[in-house]
């Protein structure tokens, strides 16, 4: 549940306090770690603070849910084992056999998978559209349709779509909107704000921020459907650990610092890509010319630390910038401190090939991290050629 109390405090306050209340027993300003399986019980259900068996509740996780829901400004925070485990949960939350979802032209493959091939086996019906056209989204809907999915900016194609319209569209189809907002984080985008139902985090990302943890995470605007949420998170049991909560909440202080230096890093690389004569297109929302440029400028404090590029000599001139990258880690994942690079058709995104998401072979992604920007410059320079 939310702390009223930090509501009306700057984001950056938030990130440290919200959640991070001061230990009663010794006065330690960082939440203990409660690597505790069960809890002593005061008679039979003689329960302390609510607590009796950790799947059900955790005092580090209950702190880093607090955390997250005084972040997107929700009713209900819930932290999970993975960014997957979170979005399992919501789907069979939210969803019944029979019922149909829109989900994005472009979305991580993962999530793609687990439509694709996992929540189609149980009879839940789906189809794509591109979230950034409002008249494709209309055009994908029926009247089963009870979710509409949406990434902003997508993975890896850096698509920006319109929240504030998209929620129009969801509520006069009685259906939930669903933001993934993995790349942007809460410091730079808040959907719940804009009409958005529920948030997904992959924690792993910008909120842990220091690729050491796996984690993932839903914040609920209503707070009927958290308590739904957080029924079946306890029933299906794949929640975050304490050790991995205590992580996360250590990330998150830094979240804003952290975030203002992807964004100004993503910029200057960005800057220099188009410029490049072996790049022949820079999917970047802080790009004037970006076609969703005007909308994330509307919804969003910054642009992000994520780009997309395509270079010339197609997907085996790509695959070996990502090779002769060094500075830039050859890896999967995004959003920590280093910076990433990789070819999405052949690694994140695999699993969409030959479907509607596939993506284009000479794709590059790269996650820009807070080193010296210059250095970044200079190896992305050398592994041009």
């Amino acid at each position: 549940m939310s702390d009223d109390s930090h509501e009306h405090q700057s984001f950056e306050t938030r990130a440290i306090h919200a959640g991070n209340t001061a230990d009663p027993l010794t006065g330690a300003v960082v939440p203990p770690i409660y690597q505790v399986s069960t809890y002593k019980q005061d008679g039979v259900g003689g329960l302390r603070g609510g607590y009796e068996y950790s799947r059900s509740g955790n005092p580090t996780r209950t702190a880093l849910e607090e955390n997250l829901a005084a972040l997107e400004g929700g009713r209900r925070g819930l932290a999970f084992a993975s960014g997957l485990a979170a979005e399992d949960c919501l789907l069979r939350t939210l969803l019944s056999p029979g019922d149909h979802v829109v989900i994005p032209n472009d979305a991580y493959g993962g999530t793609f998978r687990l439509f694709a091939k996992v929540v189609s086996r149980w009879g839940v019906e789906w189809s794509v559209a591109d979230t950034s056209a409002p008249a494709s989204v209309r055009a994908a809907l029926t009247p089963k349709t009870k979710v509409i999915w949406v990434e902003t900016p997508s993975n890896p194609l850096l698509g920006i779509t319109d929240i504030a319209v998209v929620a129009d569209i969801a509520r006069s189809a009685g259906a939930k909107l669903v933001v993934d907002n993995t790349f942007a984080s809460p410091y730079l985008q808040q959907p719940l704000a804009l009409g958005a139902d529920v948030v997904v985090h992959s924690l792993t990302k910008y909120m842990g921020g220091h690729s050491d943890v796996v984690g993932g995470a839903l914040i609920a605007a209503d707070a009927a459907v958290g308590e739904e949420l957080a029924y079946h998170q306890n029933a299906m049991g794949a929640v975050a650990g304490p050790f991995d909560s205590w992580i996360v909440l250590r990330g998150i202080k830094t979240l804003a610092v952290r975030m203002d230096r992807h964004s100004d890093n993503a910029t200057k690389v960005a800057d220099m890509l188009t410029r490049h004569p072996k790049v022949t297109k820079v999917l970047y929302p802080g790009l004037p010319d970006h076609p969703g440029h005007d909308i994330a400028a509307k919804q969003m404090r910054s642009f992000g630390g994520m780009i997309s590029f395509q270079v010339a000599g197609g997907e085996e001139a790509a695959v070996e910038v990502c090779n002769r990258a060094k500075l830039f880690t050859l890896g999967e994942s995004l959003g920590g401190v280093e910076s990433l690079i990789e070819h999405p058709g052949r690694m994140t995104h695999a699993s969409v090939a030959g479907s509607a998401l596939e993506v284009p072979g000479d794709l590059v992604r790269i996650s820009v991290g807070i080193e010296n920007a210059d250095d970044l410059l200079a190896d992305l320079t050398q592994a041009l050629g």
